[in-house]
This record gives C-alpha cells, sequence and structure tokens, in this order.
C-alpha cells in the first residue's frame, strides 16, 4: 500500500500511524488510552463535534443547569481494571434499593421493594405474596447467577474462551441449562409463580431486546446474562457526573498519552491492503483528506463497518426502547403510601411490567401494534448523585427521572400511519399513563419547566437514536448480543473476538463479540488484538 500524505496536509502529527480509531465513543476511547500508553502513535478520528457516542451527558432543557445522561445511564459492564490500568479520574455509587414494583392486591396500592436489607425484602415478599416461598426462590435463582457472574465476567477481558471451555468454567451444569441453553421464560415459570415477580426477573433480558420469554433464538437469555454479569456481581451502579464523566476521563487519558483526538471527522471509506495498513477516507467541513494506520480500529457498527470496507451488510439490527429524560420540580407521591418515593426512585422503578403485561406487550408490539399499556422502568439518578444539577436546584428539591420503555421496536414508528412523531406521542403519553396510575399526582404536576416555560421532558425513539448517534435500526447494542465464547460450529470469531476479515481492519464497538453496554470491552480487547497481547 502506498504511503498517502494528505494525513499532514490536514494538520495531523503524522502521515501513518500505528493505529487510526474511526469513532470517539467510549470503546475507541479506551482502544486509544490503552495503545498510546503502549507507547503506539494513535489518531482518533469523531464525525461529531464531541468524543463520547451515546455516553455523554448534556443539558437538555434550555436554560436549566442539569446535566443529565441523556442516552446510556447507568454503569455495570464496565471493568474495574480498565479504571485502574487507564489511571481514570471516574467513580460509580451504589444505589441503596435495587427495585419498586407497584402493584395492586385485592383493590388495595402495594408493591414490591427489593433493598434495604435482607430483612426488608424478605417482608415485602411476603406482603405481596402472603408467603416467604417466592422470596426464597429468588434468593436461590439469584446466588445462582452471582455464581455464574463470578466466572464469566473475568473472562470477558481475556481471548476468547471455547463454547466448552466457558461451561467448564463456569461447572454448573443446571446453571448453564438454565441461562445457556432453555429459554428465559421456562426457567421463570418453573422457578417462581407470582405474575409481578416473575415479571421483574424476565425485565432484564428485555432490555433494548424485542423478544418473547419463549424465543427459541435466546436473544433474550443473551441480554438477561449481560444484566446479571457486570462486575462479577450484576450490580448496576450510578455514574459519579454522569455518563459523560467517563468519556471525558478516558479522553484525557489518551489525550494525556500522547493520543490525537479530532472531532468532525466523518470517515468515509476504509480502503486496505489486508497485510500492512489501511487508509481512511474521511471528510471535514473543509473537505476530503485521506489518512493510513497500521491498524484500523473501527468504533462503529457492524453495518458501519461494512459501509466503510464495501461489503456485504449484515443482517439489519432493530432497536426496541422508549428514552424519556425528565426533570422534576419535586418527586411524586405514591399511592403505595408503604414506602418513601426516595426510596422507590432510587432504584429501577417498574412499570406494567408484570409477566402477563410485558407478553401482552409483546404480542401488540409484534402485530404492528404500538402497545396499550407500555411497559418502562425509571430510577432518579440524582438521589444517589445530586451533584448533576446546580446547586440552586438541589436546595429547591429538583430531581431527575429516566425512563426506560420496553418493547418498542423501530418498525412501529417507520410503518405508523400518523407518522414517526404522532407514534412517538401516543406511545410516550399512554407510558406516562402508566405511570401516573400508581401515583397519588400526575407526574405532569412535578414536571420543572424550562427557561422558555416548557416541561423538562424529551423523549428518544430508536429512529432519534439512529438519526442522532447512527445506531442500526435504533438498536443500543448495534446487533444482537452474542454469547460471551467462541462457538465451534460458526465462523471463526478470532481471538478476541473483534477480528474481521482484513488482519488491518478490527471492531471496537458495541457490536463485537462480548460488546454492548458501557463496558469499554471491545475497546480493550481490540487494543490488545493489536498489542499482540
Amino acid at each position: 500500500m502506498t504511503n498517502w500524505s494528505a494525513g499532514r496536509a490536514r494538520g495531523f502529527a503524522q502521515d501513518v500511524y500505528d493505529a487510526v480509531i474511526v469513532g470517539g465513543g467510549h470503546n475507541g476511547l479506551v482502544a486509544a488510552a490503552y495503545l498510546a500508553r503502549a507507547g503506539r502513535s494513535v489518531l482518533v478520528l469523531e464525525r461529531l463535534g464531541h468524543t463520547g457516542g451515546a455516553a455523554v451527558s448534556t443539558r437538555p432543557f434550555p436554560g436549566v443547569d442539569a446535566r443529565l445522561s441523556r442516552y446510556s445511564y447507568l454503569v455495570s459492564l464496565l471493568p474495574a481494571k480498565i479504571v485502574r490500568e487507564l489511571k481514570l479520574r471516574f467513580a460509580v455509587r451504589k444505589r441503596t434499593v435495587a427495585s419498586y414494583t407497584p402493584a395492586v392486591r385485592d383493590g388495595r396500592p402495594t408493591g414490591l421493594l427489593v433493598g434495604g436489607g435482607e430483612a426488608r425484602t424478605r417482608e415485602s415478599f411476603v406482603r405481596l405474596t402472603g408467603s416467604d416461598r417466592e422470596y426464597e426462590r429468588w434468593r436461590a435463582f439469584y446466588a445462582m447467577t452471582a455464581r455464574v457472574a463470578e466466572q464469566v465476567f473475568p473472562t470477558l477481558t481475556e481471548p476468547l474462551p471455547s463454547r466448552a471451555a466457558l461451561r467448564e468454567r463456569i461447572g454448573d451444569e443446571t446453571a448453564w441449562r438454565t441461562l445457556f441453553e432453555e429459554p428465559l421464560g421456562r426457567t421463570i415459570e418453573e422457578r417462581f409463580t407470582d405474575d409481578l415477580v416473575r415479571g421483574v426477573v424476565l425485565t432484564d433480558g428485555l432490555i433494548g431486546t424485542f423478544a418473547d420469554a419463549h424465543d427459541p433464538s435466546l436473544a433474550q437469555n443473551r441480554c438477561f446474562l449481560y444484566h446479571v454479569i457486570g462486575g462479577g456481581t450484576g450490580d448496576w451502579d450510578v455514574p459519579v457526573g454522569g455518563m459523560g464523566a467517563l468519556t471525558d476521563a478516558l479522553a484525557e487519558a489518551a489525550r494525556s498519552a500522547g493520543a490525537e483526538i479530532v472531532t468532525g471527522h466523518e470517515a468515509l471509506r476504509i480502503d486496505t491492503d489486508g497485510v500492512t495498513a489501511a487508509e481512511v477516507t474521511f471528510r471535514t467541513a473543509g473537505g476530503e483528506g485521506r489518512v493510513t494506520g497500521r491498524r484500523v480500529l473501527v468504533n462503529a457498527s457492524p453495518r458501519d463497518l461494512a459501509g466503510l470496507l464495501g461489503t456485504a451488510p449484515p443482517r439489519p439490527a432493530e432497536g426496541a426502547q422508549l428514552k424519556v429524560n425528565m426533570l422534576l420540580r419535586r418527586l411524586p407521591r405514591l399511592k403505595d403510601t408503604s414506602v418513601d418515593p426516595r426510596e422507590a426512585f432510587a432504584g429501577t422503578f417498574h412499570i406494567g411490567e408484570g409477566y402477563a403485561e410485558l407478553a401482552r406487550a409483546y404480542g401488540e408490539a409484534a402485530s404492528g401494534e404500538l402497545p396499550s399499556a407500555p411497559p418502562s422502568e425509571i430510577y432518579c439518578h440524582s438521589l444517589t448523585d445530586p451533584g448533576i444539577l446546580a446547586p440552586d436546584l438541589v436546595e429547591q428539591g429538583y430531581q431527575t427521572l429516566t425512563l426506560f420503555g420496553l418493547h418498542t421496536p423501530a418498525r412501529l414508528f417507520g410503518k405508523h400511519a400518523g407518522g414517526a412523531a404522532e407514534a412517538k406521542e401516543i406511545l410516550l403519553a399512554a407510558t406516562l399513563a402508566q405511570l401516573d396510575a400508581h401515583l397519588a399526582e400526575p407526574i405532569a404536576d412535578c414536571l420543572a419547566e424550562d427557561a422558555d416555560g416548557r416541561p423538562c421532558i424529551e423523549a428518544k425513539t430508536p429512529l432519534d437514536l439512529e438519526r442522532e448517534l447512527r445506531l442500526p435500526g435504533g438498536n443500543i447494542f448495534h446487533r444482537d448480543l452474542s454469547w460471551p465464547y467462541r462457538d465451534e460450529e460458526e465462523q471463526d470469531t478470532g481471538r478476541w473476538g473483534v477480528e474481521t476479515e482484513h488482519s488491518t481492519v478490527l471492531l471496537c464497538g458495541a457490536g463485537a463479540v462480548r460488546g454492548g453496554g458501557v463496558s469499554g470491552i471491545p475497546g480493550h480487547n481490540a487494543a490488545m488484538a493489536v498489542l499482540g497481547r
């Protein structure tokens, strides 16, 4: 391959880099920091005017000093070793409550609180179900997932194990069959009897994943697995300062190690000889340019990777979530007076996520209809980390709410008779109505107003995420999540799960094997592949 000189003409420090990274999201920044710290020359090309991708903090409401995690919002899969090895100035805080799920039983408002200690959680199960049988089954089930997490999570930053090797490492045939071989719905129905408890368990298999509990593809199992193994515990923690604090720290770590990061540079094409180097053609406001890397790492989706290389695209991906950000003047009062709203919203607040409700919503969406009772889950970042709000807002009692809706595939918005905007409006109204059903006052009465007098609420559909972040079909994982192993019966995925057909080009985005979520794992693994580890 020729050594092109367009790079230096565009103001870069050199013509050929050891690594050119396409995309300045968190995975690209992780790879840049590791490679620069190892003494490699690194250039990061970011299309947008800022780094961070979906892991950013912004002030979405004009005139209001509230810095929200606009897209991704909680941390579980980020290995502590990445934070430690890159010396990141970044921290997370534990939530005091895991979840609260409101319900109506015998005509009275009640709910299931998981958190506040074992005795309190047991008491909540007994009050809801009439005995402690469901609680004991709950404990046994999550003790099993914890044992699996302890074994699986460390492998995510190691060379990709074979299926047989991971199975042997777990060393529990019941757990393997439960999580890796049988539909999650069968497991839930065999182990639990209460509809609400069943639904709470199932939700972790449906985050950003449009699937039935008994889907034979086991997409729900793969999603569930990644939601219970994070950190070896399955905990979901609050990023102090919001998600932007993480990507700001990563960008600083990369720059301080010597990486160059340029924004406003959109990659258009990758040409490679497949052996020694690859050339990236990019576009800026000033025109097109080219730069060469001995390795090119693509922090984008498999669809975008195929587009850059000019190869056949993968099977289309589809997102299935509604993301809603809110700023409140105060937390709403609950119909269930046995729990303080500050506890209920500190963890994951489940709405419309009973087992039968989830099945009904899936069925409606699968038939092409917007769910009539959309399921969702909510949490309040500012209860755990008030520093994302200006001091005067904290003093006045303002709080944030983040809502994540399920079973809302992109197809529902693209094919809605009234258009995508009308579909979003209908779905948002129905979602808030589901929430209001468990509140002692409408959520609208609690919303803050921006500088123009408008309610502080914004909603993002899969189509919005595709347009703003280029997530394929709005899929937050870039594609269906993969099993964290190498399947010998399928196409070889390489030593680290980031390799492509070209030795000079690696995939370091969420669509890599063991990608998905805010983890940095594909970025770490791509860097290790470049370094020959």
